[in-house]
């Protein structure tokens, strides 16, 4: 059996470790913040704690105890709460990715410090803020130049697009990846995505066809 001073360590290990993670993804105002990642790795811990002694008391000769039985239904039932965390935009763009991998690691950190892998709960809670806060300007500044950018230009039906074409394809500037029309009865969805652009150029274009006659939305992504 487990001792409570043991139970009341590893609980309490496990809710300071989800509380590291936590704060991080509170500092960006994530959906899952603080609170969150501490009940998911707390409830992690005691599942795992659960899992391994709390049916001691039934174990005999022809019962035989499996402990990663229980503990593997956490790491497939997280997954529910973090794709609670993912938004899919109407512009095509998906966030919460990153918090949603970082509830499933805390959840994986609880399952450790509940088991008593205290290095490894400590070890990979280090290394999950280092992934997400330190390398998260690296990769904007190293990565930029590979990220395409896009614009959606959403006009009225009735207004014919040749404008926005024209204003586009006629700046030399531009490298257009591709050019995509789609029109229906209500409105004409033009989405341009460009291989390497400026944005400072990309700014100014938005703004010139925002001017344009018939031109209800601009929806672009840097």
């Amino acid at each position: 059996m487990i001792s409570w001073p043991e139970i009341l360590l590893r609980l309490s290990l496990a809710s300071f470790f989800g509380a590291v993670i936590g704060i991080e993804r509170e500092r960006k105002q994530e959906t899952a913040g603080l609170r969150t990642h501490m009940m998911v790795s707390l409830g992690s811990s005691l599942i795992i704690i659960v899992s391994a002694y709390g049916f001691t008391d039934v174990l005999g000769k022809n019962i035989v105890l499996d402990p990663s039985r229980i503990a593997a239904q956490v790491v497939s039932g997280i997954g529910f709460i973090g794709a609670g965390t993912i938004l899919f935009l109407k512009q095509g763009i998906t966030r919460g990715l990153t918090t949603a991998t970082g509830l499933w690691t805390v959840a994986a950190i609880g399952l450790a410090t509940g088991a008593g892998l205290y290095i490894a709960a400590l070890i990979a809670t280090f290394i999950a803020l280092i992934i997400l806060w330190v390398l998260q300007p690296v990769e904007k500044r190293f990565l930029d130049n590979f990220r395409q950018r896009s614009i959606k230009v959403i006009t009225d039906g009735k207004a014919p697009p040749l404008d926005v074409l024209n204003k586009i394809f006629q700046d030399n500037t531009l490298d257009i990846l591709s050019c995509i029309l789609d029109k229906s009865d209500d409105a004409t969805i033009i989405s341009f995505s460009f291989n390497k652009i400026d944005k400072l150029l990309l700014t100014k274009i938005i703004n010139e066809i925002q001017c344009e006659v018939g031109v209800k939305e601009v929806i672009w992504n840097s």
